[in-house]
């Protein structure tokens, strides 16, 4: 098929590269003219395992190709994808000044049946509103369909070429024939297309990661409860997560959700429920208590150090919202040095294998930015786990005592074991668990 994906950040260049290797022949578009020239050049702009393999390869095979202009991408393609920012306004609310201009400028250039998909998440009632902008410019055939994405940073060309369900969302038969056809390569018996309503398609998105955000934060809840009373969240964990009522998943306490989803949608939905004149209270507390648990390491740290910090240099491992991504987009990591850099005369030294130069946007010289994990702990008072990438949950333990000033882990994401971490003389303060003592 003939497919163009409008927009190439995260959502879009998965799903135009997934698509594409499929046999597709797929069109991105993008109003950045030195980010698709890069693109031409083969230089993927995000980092993604696995998708920089899949982007050469379709780019090699002729199926992947970028553009600026949106009305030849367009001209052959029966399936239109909008992957658009709909960032958050101040208000909480979605912003969909995005989806809206460039379905102002689908109806202007469309000149046979198209469908067109908001790939994007955006609030309930937006598939009617791009048909309503759409239908004011034209009175060519199209339909206006709900597909959102359920990508995991990190994980996303396996949950694209694998993923669990497709969610549609169409009354049009027309466009369910057609998308059937285009996702049949990527469905099983246990991998199935589900076909809905627009509007039931455009909550379950943000139904299914509100509950996700709100399952993280009651398990971060709990983990603060055992702390308290000295239970150990731990084995609270793999009593819940063993009733296949609960499963197992999403229950690993921390200090906090962050990321380009979670935050978002949770907002995007109070804010929708709000204007339906519906207070949604559970998912208020859901953003409360996650801005409380992003700081929750600094009380440990204060209490630790008498609450004197003043001289003291402190080592980040992790600077990215989750592992295997550079982004920092809510990152709990972007408010434990806010408030670390608040305290006088606090030497910060932080290191993250791919997130480094996002954040050193935000930061610049105020913090420094090490070479290395181990170049990070050279001479610190003590290191602060923010993100549980992979090659930091086996690190020579003596050589981290050689290099740091003295043996003190504070560890937002619980990557080490207790015994060990005593074993090894260190004081550990993890999260939900009882305090390893020097």
């Amino acid at each position: 098929m003939n497919i163009t994906v409008i927009g190439t950040g995260y959502v879009g260049l998965v799903t135009g590269t997934c698509l594409a290797d499929m046999g597709n022949n797929v069109i991105c578009v993008d109003i950045d003219e030195e980010k698709v020239n890069r693109m031409r050049q083969g230089k993927v702009p995000i980092y993604e395992p696995n998708l920089e393999e899949l982007f050469h390869k379709n780019i090699s095979g002729d199926r992947l190709h970028f553009t600026t202009n949106l009305k030849e991408a367009i001209k052959e393609a029966t399936i239109i994808f909008l992957a658009l920012p709909t960032p958050q306004g101040e208000d909480g609310s979605a912003d969909l000044s995005y989806v809206e201009t460039v379905a102002h400028d689908l109806g202007k250039m469309i000149a046979d049946y198209k469908i067109i998909i908001n790939k994007s998440t955006v609030p309930v009632g937006t598939s009617d509103r791009v048909k309503k902008i759409v239908s004011s410019h034209t009175n060519v055939e199209f339909d206006v369909v709900s597909n959102p994405e359920f990508l995991r940073e990190g994980f996303a060309v396996k949950d694209f070429m694998e993923p669990q369900r497709i969610i549609i969302g169409s009354k049009s038969e027309k466009a369910k024939k057609l998308l059937s056809k285009l996702y049949k390569p990527f469905v099983s018996v246990k991998r199935p297309i589900i076909f809905m309503d627009e509007k039931s398609s455009e909550l379950t998105k943000y139904a299914s990661n509100t509950f996700l955000a709100t399952k993280i934060t009651f398990m971060n809840e709990i983990a603060n409860l055992c702390e308290k009373i000295g239970a150990d969240v731990d084995m609270v964990r793999m009593g819940m997560g063993s009733d296949a009522r609960i499963g197992n998943r999403f229950l690993f306490p921390g200090i906090g959700y962050g990321g380009s989803c979670f935050p978002k949608d949770v907002n995007a939905l109070v804010k929708s429920s709000e204007d339906a004149n519906y207070d949604f209270k559970i998912l208020k507390s859901v953003l409360n208590i996650n801005q409380k648990q992003k700081k929750s390491l600094i009380p440990k740290v204060n209490r630790y150090f008498n609450n004197n910090l003043s001289g003291k240099k402190i080592a980040i491992w992790g600077l990215a919202f989750k592992p295997n991504t550079d982004d920092i987009r809510e990152a709990p990591a972007i408010d434990v040095i806010n408030e670390l850099l608040l305290k006088d005369n606090v030497e910060i030294a932080a290191y993250d294998p791919e997130a480094m130069p996002n954040m050193k946007r935000i930061y610049g010289d105020k913090i420094q930015f090490a070479n290395s994990a181990y170049d990070a702990l050279k001479d610190a008072d003590c290191l602060l786990i923010c993100t549980e990438w992979s090659e930091f949950t086996s690190p020579g333990f003596r050589k981290m005592k050689a290099f740091m000033k003295a043996p003190v882990i504070f560890d937002g994401r619980n990557i080490f074991d207790l015994e060990v971490m005593a074993s090894n003389g260190f004081y550990y303060e993890s999260v939900g668990r009882k305090i390893v003592k020097l």
